[in-house]
């Protein structure tokens, strides 16, 4: 992977619970870290594999290696979410990290 192929910002989010006004635990997803990316939908046996579990909204983004992702985070990018179903340290060179994201549907 070339370093000129990561041109999207992608921001990764955590879920943060915190109380409201009225007392309540309340979820949000607050924005935890920016980076650039290199964003590709599947193809070939990847789409298939993903399409034989009704998984064909799965993107891959390809990130420079930082140590703190988790698979309970979240993807926003281009102005949709994505849930992180695989995380990949490719050849675990810590160089890039391939990332499997499905886009969250937002009807529920």
């Amino acid at each position: 992977m070339k370093i000129g192929n990561l041109k999207y910002r992608i921001t990764f989010q955590i879920l943060v619970a915190t109380t409201n006004e009225n007392g309540f635990d309340v979820e949000t997803w607050v924005d935890h870290k920016i980076v650039w990316a290199a964003v590709s939908n599947l193809n070939g046996r990847e789409y298939f594999a993903a399409a034989a579990v009704q998984a064909e909204k799965t993107v891959k983004f390809t990130v420079r290696f930082f140590k703190d992702i988790t698979e309970s985070m979240r993807i926003s990018f281009d102005g949709k979410q994505y849930n992180i179903t695989a995380i990949d340290n490719i050849k675990y060179a810590n160089k890039f990290i391939e990332i499997k994201a499905m886009e969250v549907d937002i009807s529920g």
